[in-house]
């Protein structure tokens, strides 16, 4: 005999739209029938329900179905359902148990093999759910979900745990006229990157160093609900917009050291972040790193992903001397060009990526600071800053322009730890430009754009972008476009 006062007894039929029974008289089926609902509840979850003596025998599974035997997925039994129930699909309003927008996900026939209390082997024969699958019983209301059999489509690879970014080299020029329509163009945008995995309904963001930055930037888990049961993993730029709607490195500085989850919340409301997303290198068990740059672009924009806090921006085919004069005209940092024909090469820079700037931007190591004066008495006054070289971090001078008073104290805190006794630098510094600093360890990264750099290895007018903890010292190189000679750094 059904008993659905569990159910009834959460529900008020005259506040939610759902199908609740005044008894548990309900039309009896021939148990075979399933349906799987997408749930948009407060987290994200599907429930499975499976027709057997007049109810829906149901389970909420947080990450859906597995796509393979190689994982299994938490499944908490629920409260039966009745049977109209399969035919459900609307919002439920806020506030009411499990209130938020359900979808008939895939509905179909389904064979019973085994129906214990502790293990229910069966099959689903649905457009989107097909498979052998065996619900087994952990504890208390927690189960678990397996596939038992093959994924359904042939050679299905699980989501990858890594895939390192492909990275640009610098270029003073487009790609020559003749060589234009084999190329796609972007905007180069002031940012940080991120490697995007998406599974289950969740997101994990990883900077270009591997950190996991998916805490501080809390509005884009939305994205991984927006996908649903799609998995990906999508290479990308989050940045943060400026009142002109141009992105400012400088605005994203309050976000990129944010770890606590209260504290980014409340920044996510006043310095709101969109995640541009520029390449797909894995989507629905396929890796696609091998797929031409063309055809990965056809994938992404066929996702659909434009969203509040996410979005694709155009790539456009040929007309480089037009986008470069665009990304100039809005106050960008310059274009990407990128070989149509290009395969996506992880963790690696080559020239089927080039970027070419408007602005001159180099990544620095901060070697240690000078005090202030005046108006910055008792702050730091000028950073000390190198790049790595074949014999250790070289001397590149210094920075004293930039500077926010949030970025000088959030300086002072970050290199107050990291303080030591001599310099760092393979070659002593000039003594006049660094008679009372200040030494630390080098090991915070930063960003400066400059005017150019002078004969003895220096950075002429260099001016303070802020730091990036998305890389490491050992990730800065020298960055001359080809055309030009390296800066020359003293041995001594």
């Amino acid at each position: 005999m059904p008993d659905l006062s569990e159910y009834r007894k959460k529900r008020d039929p005259g506040r939610t739209p759902e199908p609740v029974p005044a008894s548990d008289a309900s039309p009896q089926g021939h148990d075979d029938t399933f349906v799987i609902h997408e749930h948009h509840a407060r987290a994200l979850h599907w429930d499975l329900r499976l027709e057997r003596d007049g109810v829906l025998v149901s389970w909420a599974v947080p990450k859906g179905l597995p796509p393979d035997p190689a994982t299994n997925h938490l499944a908490v039994h629920t409260e039966d359902h009745p049977l109209e129930y399969a035919d459900f699909a609307g919002d439920i309003p806020r506030g009411e148990y499990g209130g938020g927008e359900v979808k008939i996900w895939d509905r179909g026939r389904y064979e019973t093999e085994t129906w214990t209390d502790r293990e229910l082997k069966f099959v689903l024969h649905g457009e989107r759910a097909q498979g052998r699958f065996v619900l087994f019983h952990t504890d208390g209301k927690n189960w678990m979900l397996h596939r038992m059999d093959a994924p359904a489509r042939p050679g299905w690879q699980p989501l990858p745990d890594l895939i390192r970014p492909m990275l640009t080299v610098l270029d003073e020029h487009l790609p020559p006229a003749d060589q234009d329509a084999a190329w796609g163009y972007e905007m180069k945008w002031d940012g940080v990157r991120a490697i995007g995995y998406v599974a289950g309904g969740r997101i994990r963001l990883l900077s270009r160093n591997d950190l996991d930055i998916t805490a501080s930037y809390p509005e884009l888990r939305a994205l991984g609900a927006a996908l649903g049961t799609t998995q990906a993993v999508l290479d990308g730029e989050i940045v943060a917009l400026d009142a002109d709607g141009r992105a400012s490195f400088r605005r994203l500085q309050q976000r990129m050291h944010v770890a606590n989850p209260t504290q980014a919340r409340r920044l996510s409301e006043t310095v709101p972040v969109v995640y541009l997303i520029f390449d797909v290198l894995h989507l629905d068990g396929a890796p696609t790193v091998d797929l031409p740059y063309s055809r990965r672009r056809e994938l992404l924009e066929g996702l659909g992903l434009r969203g509040r806090s996410w979005q694709v921006p155009p790539s456009f085919t040929g007309g480089g001397a037009d986008v470069l004069q665009a990304s100039r005209e809005h106050g960008l940092e310059g274009v990407v060009a990128k070989r149509l024909d290009s395969r996506y090469r992880p963790g690696r820079r080559s020239p089927e990526w080039r970027k070419v700037k408007n602005v001159q931007t180099q990544e620095v190591v901060i070697g240690g600071w000078r005090p202030g004066q005046g108006r910055r008495a008792g702050m730091i006054g000028s950073l000390l800053i190198g790049v790595p070289g074949p014999e250790g971090l070289r001397f590149a001078g210094g920075v004293g322009t930039g500077f926010t008073e949030r970025m000088l104290k959030d300086l002072a805190r970050q290199l107050g730890p990291l303080e030591r006794k001599t310099h760092p630098f393979a070659a002593g510094p000039p003594a006049a430009q660094t008679r009372d600093a200040h030494w630390v360890s080098p090991r915070l990264v930063g960003e400066v754009s400059y005017a150019e750099w002078t004969g003895d290895g220096r950075l002429r007018h260099p001016s303070w972008r802020g730091l990036r903890p998305d890389k490491s010292p050992a990730d800065v190189t020298v960055e001359a476009p080809p055309s030009l000679p390296p800066p020359v750094m003293p041995t001594a």
